[in-house]
């Protein structure tokens, strides 16, 4: 977990100690987060690059992404 921002350890903490909800479709979630990036025009476009290559990545491997 140290790899992982304070803010990722914080919700990880929370859904653990029911304080916040767990998603059963977590893979969907990280594709949607990562689709909003990408779609974002705001988002500089280094970061939406590397954005699409996680989920192009996520797409093609045998994670049951929905």
């Amino acid at each position: 977990m140290n790899k992982y921002s304070e803010l990722i350890c914080e919700k990880y903490a929370q859904i653990g100690s029911n304080d916040l909800g767990y998603i059963e479709d977590a893979l969907g979630a990280v594709m949607q987060v990562l689709d909003d990036i990408v779609r974002n025009e705001h988002v500089p476009q280094e970061l939406k690059d590397k954005a699409a290559y996680a989920a192009a990545n996520l797409l093609i491997s045998d994670f049951d992404v929905k």
